[in-house]
């Protein structure tokens, strides 16, 4: 079940004498970059001419001067992406989040090339089988993992699917929905096609039948998934990490990811996943935690994980959880969880370092015994866009960019701050990752108040219209973080 993408000759190089392809942009570029130069581990980068601008362009000629630095037509473009890593002299490369850091078959290609390279991520193998999310509920089921009512296959069967449904209607009355639904889709469809939401469990047969003939003429495939829609949640997640031994995954704690735009892209995230000790909350959340912990390591260490990655989890309003999916890469809010993290009690976790160390071949080195936590954290992605029109995103110049700096803040951009800075088009408005410590919860609230009031983010489009950011709604909703 479980291959390294290591070969023994790999597997004893010294970290040193590796070098990184960073296929990736932006602030995640950087702090792959900032993380090899920590680990003494060369690199080379990557940019495109839509990038030329952006912080992760100047940081690699500053630390790794020109050399380290190729343009390329597409960071999409697998075959130039080995060409750039042939021609630096790569040993590995880390696809970051996003373009094909989950995506088995360039992990595959990677490993499997002639001249083989290391996947600084987890084995295609578990890539592909975590990532199919039939799959992944379907394991989950097998360990006793709680997962969202409903199918763990395709259904072909116009009984056995109104059963299930049945069951689904019959588990959202006992939670005291009122108006509950099911989801009925098309099990090979993707992008939001081929599904409907069924009210009336009078209308589920007609529905079925109609989803069952679009999948059949739309993907020559005919099964049919019957899941729930929760609709009153809270997003949690649990951050794991594993070295290529697969047989000790650790965790770095829990995330609440549930303040999030009307598309469902999270906004604001902290570290821990709730504040029991803080909050009041009609279920036991301490419980809840512990428990999302206990099945996602369950998971991991069934399926031999052997590098960084999140286990997502829904937790409805009477506090019962429900594993979503994994996430089999780093996600952007790593840097939340690592700065709430000691290891062997000393601070400042680097998750992406130990993500390079571990996926280079070293062991882990500790266990859960010697990772404790201390104080909350919270996440603010900043963001061009209009929260007041759909979260639309806002194209434009950055002409003023600038925050006081503080010990309990850390700032992620690659916008630079020193002249202006044009939004590309083609990729989305993010502008920066502010992450904000407390001993608390009141305390990392009022000191997240205090950074977006001090923040100065200023600049025009062609039509002279000021900035929009999402600096107002983060600023708004700071005030019910936890809550449920």
């Amino acid at each position: 079940m479980r291959e390294t993408g290591l070969d023994k000759a790999q597997d004893s190089i010294p970290l040193q004498k590796h070098k990184i392809l960073v296929a990736n942009r932006g602030e995640i570029a950087m702090r792959i970059m900032r993380a090899c130069r920590k680990l003494g581990v060369a690199f080379a980068a990557i940019f495109t001419a839509e990038d030329a601008a952006s912080g992760h362009v100047r940081l690699a000629r500053e630390q790794g001067g020109e050399k380290s630095l190729y343009r390329v037509s597409s960071y999409h473009d697998a075959n130039e992406l080995m060409a750039v890593a042939d021609e630096a002299g790569c040993t590995a490369v880390h696809p970051g989040y996003g373009f094909f850091a989950e995506d088995y078959r360039f992990a595959r290609r990677v490993t499997k090339r002639d001249r083989k390279l290391i996947f600084i991520g987890p084995s295609w193998k578990i890539i592909r089988e975590l990532g199919d999310k039939i799959n992944t509920k379907r394991l989950a089921r097998s360990l006793g993992v709680p997962t969202v009512p409903g199918s763990d296959r395709p259904i072909y069967d116009e009984m056995e699917a109104e059963r299930i449904a049945k069951s689904v209607f019959e588990f959202q009355a006992q939670q005291g929905i009122t108006r509950p639904l099911v989801l009925v889709k098309a099990s090979a469809g993707g992008g939001g096609m081929g599904i409907e939401e069924v009210y009336d469990p009078d209308q589920f047969r007609s529905v079925y039948r109609r989803i069952r003939s679009y999948a059949l003429r739309q993907f020559k495939d005919e099964g049919v998934l019957i899941e729930q829609r929760i609709t009153d949640f809270n997003h949690l997640e649990v951050q794991v990490v594993s070295d290529r031994s697969g047989q000790n995954p650790v965790h770095f704690g829990t995330r609440n990811c549930s303040i999030q735009s009307t598309g469902r892209q999270k906004r604001i995230e902290i570290a821990p996943g709730f504040a029991p000790d803080e909050l009041k909350y009609t279920f036991d959340a301490g419980k809840v935690l512990r428990d999302i912990v206990d099945y996602s390591l369950t998971m991991a260490r069934k399926v031999g994980y052997d590098n960084v990655g999140t286990w997502e989890w829904i937790v409805t309003r009477k506090g019962e959880p429900f594993l979503m999916e994994v996430n089999t890469r780093i996600q952007v809010e790593n840097g939340v969880s690592a700065r709430i993290s000691k290891v062997g009690g000393k601070g400042d976790v680097d998750l992406i370092a130990e993500q390079i160390r571990i996926g280079l071949g070293e062991p882990l080195g500790y266990g859960q015994s010697d990772i404790s936590f201390e104080g909350l954290g919270i996440e603010y992605r900043l963001i061009a866009e209009d929260p007041d029109n759909n979260f639309t995103p806002w194209v434009g110049r950055i002409e003023r960019f600038g925050w006081k700096e503080q010990p309990w803040l850390t700032m992620l951009t690659h916008v630079p701050t020193t002249e202006p800075y044009e939004i590309p088009t083609e990729f989305d408005p993010n502008l920066a990752l502010a992450i904000i410590w407390g001993k608390d919860l009141e305390e990392a609230k009022a000191r997240g108040l205090e950074f977006l009031r001090d923040l100065r983010l200023e600049g025009h489009n062609t039509a002279g219209e000021e900035l929009k950011s999402n600096v107002n709604f983060l600023a708004a909703n700071t005030e019910r973080i936890l809550r449920f």
